[in-house]
């Protein structure tokens, strides 16, 4: 069975006029649900992450000033939300999905989480609506564990995942992928073990390509034993914040390509959603879902 992380407060309220799009938590599970995609069973719904876990991937001093909701005005700006208690405890829960993800990954060979992908948190920052990192939360937790000793990041969401790549810059068991729009946020870039960046404007065709020449490498090359993929669906030719010029076809393509890959290697592979910043909300929900659609079409 797909299992898929969903809670409640996934969906945190904002101040009116706030860019970032929120209800798309929601709109996922819900068409999901009504195409018959899944049921509630494929649903579940974690608990927050233990301190101790956080820790594994955070830097003490920033964990407790952002869990004591003490960050400065600057980092709270960084973040791009108003920092509360609804929202920490958001992302602790967040964090727990993605780790909880991975034992369904391991099970079934894949899992989701609706939320998550936040990997513009750094060890000690936060950046770009992202204050925990999920998947590198995820990550230490596995090899912690013991679950995992070579673990793959796929990040092709359309900004590069710089938190990801400075958590990770010295872990020899931890292989960063990042396929991003060059110029775009963030602009001063970490290195990731492999970063590829993107002209602006690029199109199905051009982007498909260079998936097909790299994704097969890495998995030679690197032989994981585990995979993190972050499908962020701003690299739409519609998203406000992307400046790529994919279709939502080429983007289930993408979809396609990275889950066969896992697939036809027998690697568990965990998927977070990442960014969509479209116009329009239904561009966003249905990117997303196409991601799943795929993976039922593959998997199940």
């Amino acid at each position: 069975m797909l299992k898929i992380a969903y809670n409640s407060s996934y969906v945190l309220p904002l101040p009116p006029g706030h860019r970032f799009p929120m209800l798309k938590y929601e709109l996922i599970p819900g068409q999901l649900l009504y195409e018959g995609l899944i049921s509630q069973d494929n649903l579940f719904s974690p608990e927050p992450v233990s301190e101790d876990v956080i820790l594994l991937t955070h830097e003490q001093a920033y964990w407790e000033r952002l869990r004591d909701i003490n960050l400065t005005p600057p980092e709270i700006r960084r973040s791009g939300f108003p920092l509360t208690e609804q929202l920490v405890s958001r992302e602790t829960i967040i964090a727990q999905g993605t780790i909880d993800g991975c034992y369904f990954a391991i099970e079934n060979g894949v899992a989701f989480n609706v939320a998550g992908g936040t990997h513009h948190a750094g060890s000690n920052w936060c950046e770009g609506f992202c204050l925990l990192n999920d998947q590198a939360i995820a990550a230490n937790y596995l090899l912690k564990k013991n679950l995992a000793s070579r673990i793959l990041i796929i990040d092709l969401d359309v900004h590069q995942g710089n938190g990801t790549a400075q958590i990770f810059y010295d872990n020899p068991q931890v292989f960063t992928l990042s396929v991003h729009a060059e110029k775009n946020f963030p602009f001063r870039k970490e290195k990731s073990d492999l970063d590829i960046g993107l002209e602006i404007g690029i199109k199905d065709d051009a982007y498909l390509n260079i998936l097909d020449d790299m994704l097969p490498k890495v998995f030679q090359d690197f032989n994981p034993d585990f995979v993190f993929y972050l499908s962020g669906v701003d690299v739409l030719a519609t998203d406000k914040l992307g400046h790529l010029s994919l279709s939502k076809e080429g983007c289930k393509e993408r979809d396609r390509k990275v889950l066969a890959a896992c697939k036809s290697n027998k690697i568990p592979v965990q998927v977070s959603m990442g960014g969509g910043y479209s116009t329009r909300i239904q561009d966003i929900v249905d990117a997303h879902c196409n991601t799943f659609r795929v993976a039922a079409d593959l998997y199940f």
